[in-house]
């Protein structure tokens, strides 16, 4: 399976993403609700948007493999929020940062949106990630 990520020339730049993904492979993988909750349901990083978005993408990490994809495998990632402002991007750039190297996160990202919600799954909840995979 082969993911060929860009940005052609006339998008926005920088951004630490590129605006487009193609794909080409018959499986697709769709990994969805991922919050920062451990293995038995326990909040993690409450109050902490960093911490949050580490532990989401890890479980996103896990929910790929069991699929038998990663992350070099993803041709979108969506993430939720709650209560979005333009300063909370440094911190939530500090997650992915995080844990980039560890779940062989590609840079740039692969195309993503932050999408700013009223409420998710619990109160303590501040992100939910969404990732798009394709597999041979």
């Amino acid at each position: 399976m082969t993911v060929q990520t860009f940005s052609p020339e006339g998008m926005f730049q920088p951004v630490p993403y590129h605006h487009v993904s193609v794909a080409t492979g018959t499986t697709h993988v769709h990994v969805a609700g991922q919050i920062a909750r451990d293995a038995s349901g326990e909040p993690v990083a409450t109050g902490d948007l960093a911490g949050q978005v580490a532990q989401a993408l890890r479980n996103t990490a896990r929910g790929l493999a069991g699929a038998g994809a990663d992350f070099s495998d993803v041709v979108r990632l969506r993430f939720f929020t709650t209560g979005w402002r333009p300063d909370l991007m440094e911190p939530f750039l500090a997650g992915i940062d995080r844990v980039a190297g560890e779940l062989g996160i590609p840079t740039p990202l692969p195309p993503l949106s932050v999408i700013d919600v009223a409420h998710l799954f619990e109160p303590d909840v501040l992100v939910e990630v969404e990732a798009y995979a394709v597999l041979d």
